[in-house]
Parts: structure tokens; sequence; C-alpha cells
């Protein structure tokens, strides 16, 4: 397993493990990030553990004309109780993600360095987030990075049902994206149309 010095740059994509780990160590400095995003790399580790680096050999991702909108949520969406906003509360929506109780276990994984270092990424444009509001109550949002007219999505919450969902329904039909970036497998966004490419497509079309 490689450590990170100092020096901003990465082991070659052949030095990963079969877990999609490609090394440890080093910080979370904005220019440390950007470097890695634009590489298709993300830190991903838990409170009191060094930075774990991946860069999964099968990309969880979504193109666009893929996105499937089940007939419950285009009701949902037809009926128009929410309001949508982008980037007005970046802090409360990175907050909720990590705060809030998820049965999967998730949301333990934002440490408080984490929240700090992709709050300065949103103070330089380059974090984005989408927000959904309830009677004036902020019950649904997500937040990611903006690479190469790609967005890396981070996480999510929802505090009622489908909240979430409808964030994420909004960014692919509203920011025209060429990709969206779901990272690593997981069932809610599979039902959304997104499926599992092989690391170097995802590259090819992350560097274009």
């Amino acid at each position: 397993m490689i450590w990170l010095t100092d020096k901003i740059e990465f082991p070659p994509y052949n030095f990963t493990t079969k877990e999609g780990i490609i090394a440890l160590g080093g910080d979370l400095s904005t220019e440390r990030l950007i470097y890695a995003y634009k590489n298709g790399i993300f830190p991903w580790f838990s409170e009191d553990d060094p930075i774990v680096w991946y860069c999964p050999h099968e990309r969880m991702v979504l193109f666009p004309d893929d996105l499937k909108i089940s007939k419950s949520m285009q009701k949902i969406i037809k009926k128009n109780e929410f309001t949508i906003t982008e980037n007005t509360t970046f802090e409360e929506v990175i907050y909720n993600c990590k705060s809030i109780d998820r049965n999967d276990g998730l949301g333990t994984w934002i440490t408080d360095d984490m929240q700090q270092a992709y709050i300065n990424l949103h103070k330089k444009g380059i974090a984005k987030s989408i927000e959904i509001w309830q009677n004036k109550k902020l019950v649904g949002g997500l937040y990611g990075l903006e690479i190469n007219n790609i967005f890396c999505g981070e996480s999510m919450f929802s505090k009622i049902s489908n909240a979430s969902k409808l964030a994420f329904i909004y960014l692919v039909k509203n920011k025209n994206y060429k990709l969206i970036d779901c990272q690593v497998y997981n069932d809610h966004l599979a039902s959304l149309g997104a499926k599992e490419i092989d690391r170097n497509l995802f590259l090819n079309i992350l560097k274009k």
C-alpha cells in the first residue's frame, strides 16, 4: 500500500487494490482534492483512520439519458409540493448528510475534516448542492463536485420520503451534465438508472 507525501500526486492506477484503494494518507487540501477528482480518485474513510483514497475498478455512473423516473415519482413531481434550490445552503446540506440517521450506516464516513474540506471547495465554486424544501424547511438534498462537466456525487439525505431522489432527478434533468459519477454501487441509484462501467471508460469520459 502506497502512502502519499506532501507532493500532490497519486500512484499509477495499476497500484489499485482489488477493493479499489489506490493510496493512503496525504491531506484534504483543496488542491489535492481537485487533483484527485480530476483523476477519478476520491477519499472515503472513518474518523481517526488515515485518509483512504479510492479509484474502483468498476465505477457506478448515470448517463442522463438512462434516468428512470417511476410513475409514483412522476406523480410527486407533478404535485409541485416542494421548492428546489441550488447552492443556497451548502453547509446545512453537508451537515445533514453527515449527521442524519441512516439504515445502511453510511452517514458516518463524513468526518469533521471532510466536512470542512468540501465547504472550502464550495467557497471556490467547485462543490455544489441541491436543496429540497417543504413549507420553508429543508427536507432533503445532495452535494458533490463539478469536474469537467461531470457531477461527482458525494452524499444525499432525506428527512421525508423521496426528497433525496427528487434532488437527484432535478440534478440530472436540469444541469446538463454529461455524466453523474455515483462512485460505488447501491440499489437506490440503480433504481434510478445508474450502472457500473469499467474504470478505463469512466476515466476516458472524465478526462475528455
